[in-house]
């Protein structure tokens, strides 16, 4: 039976990106060679959500997305600020949560968000 998921992401920047799910958001990982780290991740949850490839809110089906989520957005946010870490925009009320978003290594943002649910 299926024990678990593996997600990834693909950075021009996978040290750096690294570096910032080990130092920044704190995750524990392992060395399984050459500096490739997989990290142990807390609790997780999947959604399923319908494509919309014409809307700007849906995306093409077979689209992954990974976000993390929290408990006190605002203490989140503060907290990792304190460390280093960027964001964009402030936080808004999306309905399922609340949401923000991080600056990765690799020029992307990552989600952050309180949910509401």
């Amino acid at each position: 039976m299926i024990k678990g998921v593996h997600t990834m992401f693909y950075s021009s920047d996978p040290v750096g990106l690294r570096n910032f799910l080990k130092d920044k958001l704190g995750f524990s990982s392992r060395d399984i060679g050459e500096g490739w780290l997989i990290f142990d991740l807390p609790e997780a949850d999947m959604g399923v959500h319908p494509s919309a490839e014409n809307s700007a809110d849906g995306a093409p089906s077979g689209t992954p997305n990974i976000s993390f989520y929290c408990e006190d957005i605002e203490q989140t946010v503060r907290e990792l600020k304190l460390k280093g870490v960027e964001f964009h925009g402030g936080i808004e009320d999306h309905g399922y949560g609340l949401v923000t978003q991080m600056k990765a290594p690799g020029n992307f943002l990552i989600q952050l968000y309180q949910p509401l649910y």
